[in-house]
């Protein structure tokens, strides 16, 4: 091969791909620049839609639906979700509980217009975890997780040498290659903050999905239905699934105690819209453009 067909073969493997697609009821976006930057984005979506497929709880036929409905499953990508689900459990002193499916299952029927009324029962029962294996008494709700941990194994689908990207899904996203926008809540089409990080990005919030004052969050704690600020947006070191777990978190917290855990969470910032008014965490400047 001459120097110019190796040429031409070289600009051939590299690229500059973006895909757009469903997965969890909202937007997902691959963005790969580099080396086989294609096939590197087609292998993040295949990976995002095949864990859609075993994590999604209102599908009968998926690994959560299964779970929930024997109370036992042998699944790696499940196990992963409730071994970090009871974590959160614990340093979140039952916030964040991923033992209330039945609650999230009355929730989502009430938002979908399914029914028209909600009044969900605040129930727990034992979860175990030996290896794969998860054998639970109670419905789980892993919804708080999955997207997260989607968009990071999506992300390390697509990753490789000479190659770099993100994965974005509906407010989650994995560490951007450049600056992105907060999105306004108040359907301005001005973004509230312009954020440069090589942290993993989450937002939440009432506004996303809402009927009659009852959105997807709530306290289980207080049983309180409904998300307490306008909007939550969570820089985390860790991963998105992290960012997504305490974004979710803090929504559910009345603003003081959302501030002062978010503040004390290592590796983690928070930028908080409570009536109208900005409120961050003292380290969250460093990751604004």
């Amino acid at each position: 091969m001459s120097l110019a067909d190796s040429l031409t073969a070289a600009r051939t493997r590299l690229g500059d791909a973006r895909l757009e697609f469903r997965c969890c009821d909202t937007d997902f976006v691959v963005r790969t620049t580099g080396y086989h930057a294609n096939a590197a984005a087609e292998r993040a979506r295949d990976t995002a839609l095949s864990l859609e497929a075993e994590l999604n709880a209102f599908d009968p036929e998926s690994a959560v639906a299964h779970l929930n409905r024997t109370g036992r499953i042998e699944n790696e990508h499940v196990a992963r979700l409730v071994r970090r689900g009871l974590e959160y459990g614990e340093r979140t002193d039952g916030v964040f509980d991923i033992r209330q499916g039945a609650v999230e299952h009355d929730l989502k029927a009430y938002l979908r217009g399914d029914r028209e009324s909600v009044s969900p029962a605040f129930e727990t029962g034992s979860v175990r975890i030996d290896g794969d294996l998860v054998v639970t008494e109670t419905e789980l709700d892993l919804n708080g997780l999955a997207k997260g941990y989607i968009v990071d194994r999506a992300t390390a689908a697509a990753a490789g040498s000479g190659r770099r990207g993100f994965v974005s899904g509906g407010g989650d996203m994995s560490p951007p290659t450049g600056p992105i926008a907060v999105e306004n809540p108040y359907g301005d089409s001005r973004p509230l903050k312009i954020l440069d990080t090589d942290w993993n990005v989450a937002t939440s919030g009432g506004y996303r999905r809402e009927r009659d004052g009852v959105d997807h969050v709530y306290d289980p704690t207080t049983e309180r239905l409904g998300a307490r600020h306008e909007s939550v947006t969570v820089v985390a070191q860790r991963d998105c699934m992290e960012a997504d777990a305490l974004a979710t978190t803090l929504a559910a917290l009345p603003l003081s105690d959302a501030l002062e855990r978010a503040a004390a969470w290592p590796d983690l910032e928070a930028f908080v819209i409570h009536d109208g008014v900005f409120r961050t965490t003292e380290g969250f400047d460093a990751h604004v453009a």
